[in-house]
């Protein structure tokens, strides 16, 4: 997180905006009118797991921030178990994919699919 940054958001980082536009590209939809929709569904080996998608309505009560031109939606709910995660994306040995960087969370599933507070 940059110095600069908003307390109580979701954030991004540059590998995982970097993804992200690859994939909006890729899909042939805008970041001026879709967005990144992170969010929390009861389940996983640790009773909680991350959901993530691309979006382009807002609901009532949704979070919105917007980090490195990146739009993040969360509805409140998820936003609770979620503030100042930070998203990243791994193309490394150990897996590819996104990965949540939860301040929030007390303990892990092995795969960082899901987590508990």
């Amino acid at each position: 997180m940059t110095a600069t940054a908003q307390e109580n958001a979701i954030y991004i980082t540059d590998k995982a905006k970097a993804k992200v536009e690859a994939l909006m590209a890729e899909s042939g939809v805008s970041t001026a009118d879709h967005f990144v929709r992170v969010g929390v569904a009861g389940g996983g080996c640790s009773g909680l797991s991350y959901k993530l998608d691309f979006d382009s309505e807002l609901q009532p009560m949704d979070q919105e921030f917007n980090d490195k031109g990146i739009r993040i939606v969360c509805d409140l709910k998820s936003f609770l178990y979620l503030v100042n995660t930070e998203l990243d994306f791994s193309d490394g040995l150990n897996g590819k994919g996104f990965h949540f960087i939860n301040p929030n969370a007390s303990r892990t599933c092995g795969c960082g699919e899901s987590f508990a507070v």
